[in-house]
């Protein structure tokens, strides 16, 4: 399975993207602020730039799999081998301070205070989840593609 996210909107401290799943669009994923991180600089560029807790992830391909989240308490995806990150995942949120370089998928988008927020991001989240398990349960590998395009 193929997923791609592409950044598409960016407000002071919040990104808004699209996802496609395998070519057809899916959803919304709401992001940290995107400040231009790309998977092929060098770890110690990416430290230097990233501010913890406050920005999106490096542009790249990452797998996803589906693991026990002690902090959720819940079997949720996560993305490998994401430079300079660490427990990735995808999950419900609503505003970017509950991303911490999360995707927070949601259904619908619109603005409050100036950021991005989705809406309906629980059953966005079980929605994709449900079609990551599928995907893993016949065999797949699931990947995402992370993409800019403002």
């Amino acid at each position: 399975m193929e997923l791609v996210l592409t950044r598409r909107w960016k407000a002071t401290r919040s990104t808004l993207g699209t996802l496609k799943v395998d070519g057809e669009p899916h959803q919304f994923i709401l992001e940290d602020l995107d400040r231009s991180l790309d998977a092929s600089w060098p770890l110690e560029k990416i430290k230097e730039t990233k501010v913890y807790g406050q920005t999106a992830i490096p542009t790249g391909r990452y797998q996803v799999v589906i693991t026990y989240s002690a902090r959720f308490k819940r079997q949720l995806p996560i993305l490998i081998g994401v430079p300079g990150y660490s427990g990735i995942r995808i999950h419900p949120g609503n505003r970017h301070n509950n991303t911490e370089g999360c995707l927070l998928p949601g259904t619908h988008y619109g603005r409050e205070d100036g950021q991005y927020i989705v809406m309906q991001s629980r059953i966005a989240s079980d929605r994709l989840q449900n079609r990551i398990a599928a995907a893993l349960a016949r065999g797949e590998q699931v990947w995402v593609t992370v993409e800019r395009q403002y």
